[in-house]
């Protein structure tokens, strides 16, 4: 089976949903075909030998997020993406008589990819809902051509997920599902897999005595680290009796240096962690706040937060799930625009606040910290947009029923 997926949060999805297959059926062969950036997420399972990447890849200006903005689509343009989608499209061709069936993951290119591909085809629409346009006041005028549709997805993409080779639709929720049911397409929603993996530890001892707060600056490059330095002014000043830890997850990108760099001009120092049970990279101090950098500690760390700060994607989406509640900063873009955390912020009910300013999210921030009944409310709304874990599994029984998979057609 080959799967197909248009993102770094899509990808991971993938990947879990990877992870589920191989459980259920170890001698399935996975090909990965990761249309945005260089497939990275896959990596654990391509050294493990689970899964084989496959197809040219390579990092856009804008990471996927060229629909957020015309200079972003500018820029993949100019930076080769019609090439390199070519190139994508060829090699699918190619790989048509090697395999069985395809499972797409993201919208409407990997939708078109599997469909091209003239394989039974599985489809999971990740990055769209129906909350996004039913929830909040609704007059965008996106929200009104959505409203009119009752479906967030479009009618080419009702068309190909009702392509007779189309065998199984996963949407995110059941709001969604049922958007789609009334177009004609069998869509379901068994669950969705961003919450799978994660955990509901408490923090360690060494940060018992501290309110803590998990930053979310993104992966993508430059606009990370530009958005880390906007959110690390929104924490300051801070007053409070009690230490604050900020904990910083980061992906693969932006690095420790980077970010180290931007802390010492904001006046804070180098220390060593307070314990090397926080898993830390590095660790910056400025009086009675702690920062501490970690690359790949986002299952770990997030658990322990009271509160988010964020220009994140699936990282914000699945903080909130967990029950804690989130403030956002949009900015330039590409990708964390002010558009972008509007729609994240009615998809996940409120449970993400959108701020306009540095100074705004420092002031709910305080209010957050002062109010734990508002963060337990916000912290519902979450738990209950993004639903349980398990998805995974439950996707991937679905897919192993619904394709045929080394047994004809």
């Amino acid at each position: 089976m080959l799967l197909i997926s248009n993102g770094h949060g899509e990808d991971l999805i993938a990947l879990k949903i990877i992870e589920a297959l191989r459980t259920q059926r170890p001698q399935l062969t996975l090909k990965v075909l990761p249309l945005v950036g260089t497939g990275g997420g896959f990596r654990p399972a391509i050294e493990k030998g689970w899964v084989q990447q496959v197809g040219p890849a390579a990092p856009l200006p804008s990471g996927g997020f060229s629909n957020q903005s015309l200079s972003g689509l500018f820029a993949d343009l100019i930076a080769g993406l019609p090439l390199l989608t070519w190139q994508q499209w060829r090699c699918l061709r190619k790989l048509r008589t090697e395999i069985d069936a395809v499972l797409a993951v993201g919208d409407l290119l990997p939708l078109l990819m599997a469909w091209g591909s003239g394989r039974p085809f599985a489809f999971v629409g990740t990055p769209k809902s129906d909350y996004t346009w039913s929830s909040g006041p609704g007059r965008d005028l996106s929200d009104r051509y959505h409203a009119l549709k009752g479906s967030e997805w479009d009618p080419w993409e009702w068309l190909l997920m009702r392509n007779k080779r189309c065998r199984l639709v996963v949407t995110r929720d059941r709001l969604t599902a049922r958007g789609l049911r009334k177009h004609g397409v069998r869509a379901e929603a068994p669950g969705n897999p961003m919450m799978d993996g994660l955990s509901n530890a408490t923090a360690p001892a060494s940060l018992s005595r501290c309110r803590r707060i998990l930053l979310l600056c993104g992966s993508r490059m430059p606009e990370a680290e530009r958005n880390f330095s906007r959110l690390l002014l929104g924490l300051a000043p801070l007053p409070s009796d009690r230490p604050i830890a900020v904990l910083v997850a980061l992906g693969s990108t932006p690095s420790l240096q980077a970010l180290g760099s931007e802390l010492k001009r904001q006046g804070f120092r180098s220390s060593p962690p307070p314990s090397d049970a926080l898993q830390a990279g590095a660790c910056w101090l400025r009086g009675q706040v702690l920062v501490l950098l970690g690359t790949g500690q986002f299952e770990l760390w997030a658990p322990w937060a009271e509160v988010g700060v964020a220009t994140a994607g699936t990282a914000t989406e699945q903080l909130v799930g967990l029950g804690i509640p989130a403030l956002s900063l949009p900015g330039k873009g590409p990708q964390f625009t002010q558009g972008f955390a509007k729609r994240q912020s009615r998809l996940l009910g409120g449970a993400v606040r959108s701020c306009q300013s540095s100074h705004e999210l420092n002031t709910r921030l305080k209010q957050l910290l002062e109010d734990p009944s508002l963060r337990l409310q916000m912290g519902r709304r979450g738990r209950q947009r993004m639903g349980p874990a398990g998805g995974s599994e439950a996707i991937a029984k679905r897919v192993l029923i619904q394709l045929p998979l080394g047994h004809g057609y």
